[in-house]
């Protein structure tokens, strides 16, 4: 089982607080939650402004589920790095008998696991994972490579928390480049300086850091610091509650970790196929949210009128 952060003083009466006004709705499980009106009426006015920010890149649209093939996860070595962070899923697969006595001991809250075999699916942990197989798929792209636009969806990490801005699900607006070495990393430069405009157009107060993922164990720490070293994480971070800053979005720049696992080129300008560089950005909308309704309060109606202007809220 995953470790239980509790959150601070401040953390836990915020989290009160969204609760007490219908923002958020407990579901008894840590970092769990369902979303009022008001709550989900935020995260869609910020989404569409996102969308609004990345119509000059003209991004293909792709949208999947919440769901990845199990064997996308174990090969791109996920578990490697993020084994504390994963989530498989699991079915019944017995026969009468065994059903009956799996539904006797659920009935009393015992554990029920073993008549539970693993699927193919896992959650997906990041939103932009399934968009390389896709794109490998076609072969060789064209000079200048693609920018998919994966939509807002739903992503799992297993880290329960007393933190409301540390979710075990939650939606994650992700936007990726393949292309050129040279135009993935102007790519991800651009839009790191456009992410602190757009959330400081909508009142936060951001800035952005040179960052690490949180990789496992011993050679977890090691990779971490050739990340930073190389600065091919930075995050954008907001002051929403507790003592330090929250990361509210993230750029990643894989350079061939993912063009070489999937075989992803890009044609140069001799028509010459060449290994593709990969970057992602990904907007956490609920952090987002969140860090809103802490810094304009929690009756939207109220903001000030040129936040709301810029979120286009009616």
């Amino acid at each position: 089982m995953a470790e239980y952060r509790p959150g601070d003083a401040e953390q836990t009466a915020f989290l009160q607080e969204l609760v007490g006004a219908g923002l958020l709705i407990e579901s008894g499980i840590p970092g769990v939650y369902g979303r009022g009106e008001q709550f989900e009426r935020v995260r869609w006015a910020f989404d569409r402004l996102v969308t609004r920010a990345g119509d000059g890149d003209a991004p293909e649209r792709m949208a999947f589920p919440p769901v990845l093939p199990r064997r996308q996860l174990e090969r791109i070595g996920y578990l490697n790095s993020f084994p504390h962070l994963a989530g498989s899923l699991f079915s019944f697969d017995g026969d009468e008998d065994q059903a009956a006595e799996q539904a006797a001991r659920a009935s009393r809250h015992e554990d029920w696991s073993g008549f539970q075999s693993q699927t193919d699916l896992v959650l997906t942990p990041a939103a932009c994972y399934p968009v390389y197989p896709a794109v490998a798929a076609r072969g060789p792209l064209p000079p200048g490579g693609v920018t998919v636009d994966a939509g807002g969806s739903y992503v799992f990490r297993n880290e329960p928390s007393g933190d409301p801005a540390r979710l075990q699900m939650f939606h994650q607006r992700e936007i990726v480049r393949i292309g050129e070495p040279d135009a993935v990393a102007a790519w991800r430069d651009t839009w790191r300086d456009r992410a602190v405009a757009l959330l400081r157009s909508v009142g936060l107060d951001a800035g952005f850091d040179v960052a690490n993922d949180p990789f496992f164990g011993r050679s977890g720490r090691l990779l971490a610091r050739s990340q930073r070293s190389q600065e091919l994480k930075f995050e954008v971070l907001v002051q929403i509650a507790g003592p330090e800053p929250t990361a509210v979005a993230s750029f990643n720049y894989h350079q061939d970790h993912f063009s070489g696992t999937y075989g992803i080129t890009v044609r140069n300008g001799g028509g010459e196929p060449q290994p593709a560089h990969t970057a992602c950005l990904g907007f956490g909308l609920e952090r987002i949210t969140l860090a809103l309704l802490r810094t304009h309060g929690l009756d939207v109606d109220a903001w000030p009128a040129t936040v709301r202007e810029e979120l286009a809220l009616a």
